[in-house]
Order: C-alpha cells, then structure tokens, then sequence
C-alpha cells in the first residue's frame, strides 16, 4: 500500500494539495483534493507534514529576506514489505516510512535552499513523526 501527495504553497500560504487515488495505483494521475473527506487517514497525515514543512519554510524565509516564491513537496507514504516478510509469520511491527522531496523555487543561491532545507527539520508535525509522541487514549466516562 502506498499513498502519494504533492503539496504546493505560494509566498501567500496559499496551498493546493494533490493526491493519487491509493485505490488504484496504476493511475499515476494526480487530483486536485477538494476536501479532507477525500483523503485516507494516510493522505490526511501527508498533507499535515507537508502543510507544516511549507508553511515553516515560507515563514523562516519572509522573516529573513530569502526570496522563496514557492515550496512544492511531494511525499509517499509506504510500508517496507521487503523488510516485513522476512518472517511475515512472527513479526509484531512493521516498517513503514514517508519519503519527503522538497522543491524551493525562488531567485536562492544553493546556500539559502541548503539552509531552508535544514530549516525543513524544525516543522512541529516532523519532529513528532521522527521522535514519536506519547497518546494516552481514554474511554470518556459517560
């Protein structure tokens, strides 16, 4: 299973999000998502990180007079089958991991793109995804 994701967001943080239909991976085509309720779970998370990556990089670079027009970030979710069915039969986790590809157009030197490359780390929903989060989960009482 695979889920695929572009996310594009102007100087304006005005932002467009295209997905694959996960449904039916042969079709390479990516749609226009129009509302949350067309995305999976997967492609919600998708979308949050690369919202957040965008969003930290456009504000870094207006605050610091980078010229950063656009940022367009394409991630894929994937689960590592190779990994995971060496003993299909006993294993207790899977391996999954999101691939993120980060294009940065503007008038930037290598320099400056290096650095809102880093800058891409300091995104809130990264650092949780990379470093984990407790969830303490709970019935509601009534």
């Amino acid at each position: 299973m695979g889920e695929k994701i572009i996310v594009r967001q102007n100087r304006h943080f005005e932002t467009d999000i295209l997905a694959q239909d996960p449904h039916h991976p042969e079709d390479l085509t990516f749609h226009s998502v129009e509302a949350v309720y067309h995305l999976t779970p997967y492609g919600m998370m998708l979308s949050g990180l690369g919202s957040c990556t965008a969003i930290v990089l456009h504000t870094y670079a207006q605050n610091h007079g980078l010229p950063l027009d656009e940022v367009e970030l394409h991630l894929v979710y994937e689960r590592v089958f190779e990994d995971d069915c060496q003993e299909c039969e006993s294993i207790q986790e899977y391996r999954e991991q999101i691939v993120e590809t980060i294009a940065l157009t503007g008038d930037l030197t290598p320099e400056q793109k290096q650095r809102l490359f880093a800058v891409s780390r300091h995104c809130p929903i990264h650092k949780l995804m990379v470093h984990g989060i407790e969830i303490d989960s709970r019935l509601d009482a009534d």
